[in-house]
């Protein structure tokens, strides 16, 4: 079991991240409960940052605020000199309630909606990343109709298979993402951006995956994509000025997870952009990445209280928390796995392997198999790690559960930043229609009895 950023065990015996108590966290914000440790998305702000725009001036990094989005973590990103790519017209409203600067709005999707367009064109935001010919003909009349233009990167899948959960693989040709440069999609696209008047084309986006390990995916990937900008220079005469190579940086979940150091990315990321500008004689573009889960995975804990415990002799011993596949569908989803403590007895030998069980009506919502515990019993408290990515993002309201609140901790201090859902947010947009609330009689079927 790896203990993240700031996360020690205190001299209660419980697990604490920065510098509070996650028990008393759970007593104060009930749970579920996600627990962000600011300053460790800080660190990785900082890390990212220093490895590319510090140490390549020619560099841009942007947050992935898929991965997760609120208000605090918008004025977090912004604080750390980052910028953001959004995906949809709800986190672009997001970004722009926290005041997040429009021109470092990076706005991504493969089905933007013309609200969506005409919303972020009113807003200014500094790049659309067109995903399809659609779109491109789309935002061409719309910024008709507005008298602007668009600075755009269109998508490309440039036909690399990383080495990932299918589910969460991008680059390869048969993709929902994207035009295949392979088969000349791409290069259609290019040509008809060209002749577009509102469009201003400013470079190509690629993303090929994620929770990848591999640097050699994305050394390979600056290769295809550095040759086919020579190739649409040679056919076009006409040479982009930005090159977005997506994210995908993988980091730890569990034992046998190497993640690559984010120095090392950069580098071989930039050096091998700067060698093959240099070879092709092309000016060096300026490149883009875009890191979400590697920002803020680590930093995020759920904690959970400890209700059912179910022993099959024999078989497998079920410990059910009062959570579950409703914030973090994750494991249902691909199969990810987590490792965890019993907050409350983080010191404590583990002598018993348990299984995991959310409270959902479903079989498979089961968040941990075989975790090795000590001795686990109702109320406890149970910290699943590296949940900050794509669990909050993604939770729902299943069986009609509330989401759980998000608190920041840092130097001792816990700041609410997500309030937790209540029974009257569950029916807040329930409507009952009017033929229904006049006290009518339900028709019914009757008959004798013998």
């Amino acid at each position: 079991m790896k203990l993240h950023g700031t996360m020690q065990v205190n001299d209660k015996g419980h697990l604490e991240i920065g510098g509070c108590d996650t028990v008393d966290l759970a007593k104060e914000f009930g749970t579920p409960l996600y627990v962000m440790d600011e300053q460790l998305i800080r660190e990785k702000c900082r890390e990212y940052y220093g490895a590319f725009t510090g140490t390549y001036p020619d560099s841009f990094v942007i947050y992935a605020s898929k991965a997760f989005l609120t208000l605090a973590m918008c004025r977090l990103v912004e604080s750390e000199g980052l910028g953001l790519d959004v995906v949809s017209g709800g986190e672009l409203y997001t970004a722009l309630k926290a005041g997040f600067p429009a021109e470092k709005i990076y706005f991504h999707g493969n089905n933007k909606s013309r609200e969506e367009v005409n919303f972020a064109l009113e807003a200014k935001v500094g790049r659309f990343v067109v995903d399809n010919i659609y779109e491109l003909e789309c935002l061409e009349r719309l910024c008709g109709a507005l008298r602007t233009k668009a600075d755009i990167l269109l998508r490309v899948t440039p036909g690399i298979e990383a080495h990932t959960h299918e589910y969460i693989q991008t680059g390869q040709i048969d993709s929902k993402f994207g035009l295949v440069v392979s088969n000349g999609q791409a290069m259609e696209g290019i040509k008809k951006a060209l002749e577009l008047n509102n469009i201003n084309l400013k470079g190509l986006h690629c993303h090929i995956g994620s929770q990848i390990f591999e640097l050699e995916s994305y050394q390979h990937t600056v290769e295809v994509m550095m040759d086919f900008y020579n190739k649409v220079y040679a056919e076009t005469g006409f040479r982009f000025e930005e090159l977005n190579l997506g994210g995908g940086f993988g980091i730890y979940y569990v034992s046998g997870d190497k993640p690559a150091n984010i120095k090392t990315y950069a580098a071989i990321v930039m050096e091998t952009v700067r060698r093959m500008a240099e070879e092709m004689n092309y000016p060096m573009p300026r490149v883009i990445v875009e890191p979400g889960r590697s920002i803020v995975g680590e930093a995020g804990t759920t904690l959970y209280t400890v209700g059912s415990v179910k022993d099959i002799p024999g078989v497998r011993k079920y410990v059910a928390v009062d959570g579950g596949m409703t914030d973090n569908p994750r494991p249902a989803l691909y199969q990810a796995r987590y490792e965890a403590v019993v907050a409350n007895k983080a010191n404590q030998p583990r002598v018993d392997e348990v299984s995991i069980a959310g409270k959902c009506c479903e079989s498979g919502d089961m968040l941990i198999w075989d975790l090795h515990v000590p001795a686990i019993e109702p109320g406890d408290i149970l910290a699943v790690f590296c949940t900050g990515a794509y669990n909050y993002s993604m939770s729902s309201n299943y069986n009609r559960l509330m989401r759980p609140a998000v608190v920041f901790v840092k130097d001792g201090h816990a700041d609410l930043v997500v309030k937790r859902e209540t029974l009257d947010d569950l029916v807040r947009n329930d409507v009952i229609p009017e033929r229904m609330k006049k006290n009518k009689p339900l028709s019914v079927v009757t008959g004798s009895r013998q």
